[in-house]
């Protein structure tokens, strides 16, 4: 199952209960699952040499006594090869930083990043933009060029996070993969059995402070200083900070501690700072479940489900291995919860939801199988590390909830295990009373509530002041940038609800919502792509780029397909298809057999048989070539499958009168057999 646009390869940009995220595509995703590698690759190379309009000539930071960019003691970075493929005029290395920049002589650690350098000619008009993926704990470096696409008149830099894939130490927790897997191979309630996760946990923490990590060092507030501190390095005047689902929070503390090195903000699935989001997610995805029109029926599969759980075989995320899991409602309703960040998941959630509360357990594999890729996509040490700091301290996970999604359990019992201390919040630019920046195509900015404001104010509408001067020399240091926020109609994990409410209270902010699709979605949707791209050429634009309330899938009801998980099984092992590959191949002889005697005036059944089968399956192709999103294919297969199979029978039966005449040659009885293998295939098998 796969997304209309190439995704990062099992790597989700999700927030926190990205356990079973990644690849439900076959990021995913799943994805789905495997997802969007780089869109264009290449050999690393040296960039082109920096244009003087990108030199330092403003503070790194709002902070006092941070160093300035164009300074000789700023801060160090190394080149390094790019350890993903990347398109040719991009450079790789790592920022080196203080593990903890609250201890004096800290150790040094090592953060991956990239930069693709924009054409010479297009470069000196367009301020760069600096990128980092989700989790936490997601990888970056993959989506380079993606985004160079996404971007191709900018600089694009890539910044990995702390302790991830690509940087140094790089903080992965099997142990605690190990412990999942543990847990789910007996069917009781999670809560119940998390004996083995928090034993491998102590494990996976013990490994890494045996390697001298010092985990206070891995939060949100010390990634926020990575940021500022690679433009310092990389000495950018001044950049768009691109954010999506998690790491929309250093994104954000970036821009308030650096607001003149900031041009604009782009939130892609935003989760406030204020937002409890253990506490509040089962309702949630209660309350994206009531979108789709299913809340009841959602409710009725979780206590099913609760009642008997099923069991599911499927590959050990570590070994591969064959192996069975026992999945209860609540276990269930988060591999839901997670599969709706994929936006070919979504049109199908309604009719799936529907068959498991009517006992058909078995359509829930495809999702059940993705999940395991899902346990492989992130760092878990550096994913616990920053939620056991700066998430789980501020949720109660009250036992009261319904369902109990599983990604809480487990957060909950790793952040008890690991007794890390609570992170201090610390304001960002979301905070109540911040200011706006509006900007101009000109690249002059504007402080103001909003661009209506800001001209009523004395600017003129092309962004200069009525004084001439910019808004960058009349600007307080802690006026806020300008700020596009996108969400997905139907993800559950980070509510567009609360990401409006959460920039309403922000002159001047934007905030888009696309219809039919899920968390991340400039990775499925290409209107946000281009909303995008549009707020980067001018902030304070009105017109829209596209329609963001055209959703990319139909929904599909229940009621709306016949349910089968056979289909899914065929991509799993298509060794079955030799059955209509072999009836279509004998009907069309058959029909040619047919005519050539119908020339010869021997009689025409065999035609007509022929002809029946061929039409058979040409319009079973047509139908399911009709199907816009091939996910479907995952959990059933069009109602008219079961109509045209009526073609097998006559076919069969005019076939049957053929080999049993008087004379017949023993050739005919072939014919016979395959329809006959074919139906009990298709009515037998496939449809069932």
């Amino acid at each position: 199952m796969r997304a209309d646009v190439v995704r990062a390869e099992t790597v989700r940009a999700g927030w926190a209960g990205t356990v079973w995220s990644g690849t439900v595509r076959g990021e995913t995703a799943r994805g789905g699952t495997a997802q969007a590698g780089t869109a264009q690759a290449g050999t690393a190379q040296a960039g082109t040499a920096r244009g003087a309009e990108h030199e330092m000539a403003a503070p790194a930071s709002a902070v006092p006594g941070r160093r300035t960019a164009g300074a000789a003691e700023g801060p160090p970075v190394e080149e390094h090869p790019c350890p993903v493929a990347v398109p040719s005029g991009t450079t790789c290395g790592y920022l080196l930083a203080p593990e903890r920049r609250d201890v004096p002589n800290s150790r040094t650690i090592k953060v991956g990043y990239a930069v693709h350098r924009a054409p010479q000619a297009s470069a000196q008009a367009a301020d760069p933009v600096v990128y980092m993926s989700g989790g936490p704990g997601s990888a970056s470096l993959q989506l380079t060029g993606f985004l160079s696409q996404m971007f191709p008149g900018r600089d694009v830099v890539v910044l990995e996070q702390r302790g991830g894939r690509y940087s140094e130490p790089r903080l992965s927790c099997p142990e605690i993969v190990r412990g999942v897997v543990d847990t789910l191979r007996t069917p009781g309630p999670a809560s119940a059995e998390t004996a083995p996760l928090v034993r491998q946990a102590l494990a996976c923490q013990s490994r890494l402070e045996g390697e001298h990590v010092d985990l206070r060092g891995y939060r949100t507030a010390e990634i926020a200083s990575d940021i500022v501190d690679l433009r310092a390095a990389l000495g950018y005047q001044r950049w768009y900070l691109f954010g999506v689902s998690y790491s929309t929070r250093p994104m954000l503390l970036a821009a308030a501690r650096d607001p003149l090195g900031t041009r604009g903000v782009v939130l892609d699935s935003l989760l406030p700072a204020g937002a409890r989001w253990y506490d509040e997610s089962s309702a949630a995805l209660t309350a994206t479940m009531t979108k789709l029109g299913i809340a009841a029926r959602f409710d009725a599969m979780v206590k099913a489900l609760n009642a008997h759980p099923a069991a599911y075989e499927t590959r050990d995320p570590l070994t591969r291995q064959r192996l069975t899991v026992q999945l209860n409602g609540d276990d269930a309703a988060t591999i839901l919860g997670e599969a709706l960040h994929e936006t070919d998941v979504i049109p199908i959630v309604p009719a799936l939801v529907d068959g498991l509360a009517s006992g058909r357990t078995e359509l829930l594999q495809p999702l059940v199988d993705a999940a395991g890729d899902g346990l492989t996509s992130h760092e878990w040490g550096l994913y616990y590390a920053v939620q056991c700091q700066d998430q789980t301290p501020y949720n109660s996970f009250p036992d009261s909830r319904s369902p109990r999604l599983f990604t809480g359990v487990v957060d909950a019992a790793v952040c008890d295990a690991w007794d890390l201390p609570a992170a201090r919040p610390e304001p960002d630019l979301l905070a109540p009373g911040a200011s706006v920046t509006t900007a101009s195509s000109d690249g002059t900015s504007i402080e103001g509530a909003s661009s209506e404001e800001a001209t009523s104010d004395g600017a003129t509408s092309d962004g200069a002041t009525s004084g001439g001067a910019t808004s960058e020399e009349e600007s307080s240091e802690g006026a806020t940038p300008p700020i596009l926020v996108l969400g997905g109609q139907y993800d559950p994990t980070t509510p567009p609800e609360d990401a409006r409410q959460a920039v309403s209270a922000v002159p001047g902010a934007k905030f888009a919502e696309f219809a039919g699709v899920g968390h991340a979605v400039f990775l499925s949707s290409a209107c946000s792509r281009q909303t995008i791209a549009a707020f980067l050429d001018d902030p304070a634009a009105t017109a829209r780029a596209c329609d963001p309330g055209a959703a990319p899938y139909p929904i599909v009801r229940p009621g709306g397909l016949l349910l089968t998980s056979s289909a899914y099984r065929l991509s799993q092992s298509p060794i079955p298809l030799a059955v209509p590959a072999a009836f279509l191949l004998v009907s069309a002889v058959q029909l040619v057999a047919g005519l050539i005697s119908l020339l010869r005036r021997r009689g025409g059944l065999s035609a007509i048989a022929g002809l029946a089968g061929v039409a058979l399956c040409a319009l079973s192709a047509l139908s399911l070539s009709a199907i816009q999103d091939w996910t479907t294919l995952a959990i059933g297969v069009p109602h008219a499958l079961a109509w045209y199979g009526l073609l097998a029978l006559v076919s069969t039966g005019l076939s049957i009168v053929e080999a049993f005449r008087l004379n017949a040659a023993a050739a005919r009885i072939v014919p016979v057999l395959t329809g006959l293998a074919f139906l009990a295939w298709l009515y037998g098998w496939l449809l069932t």
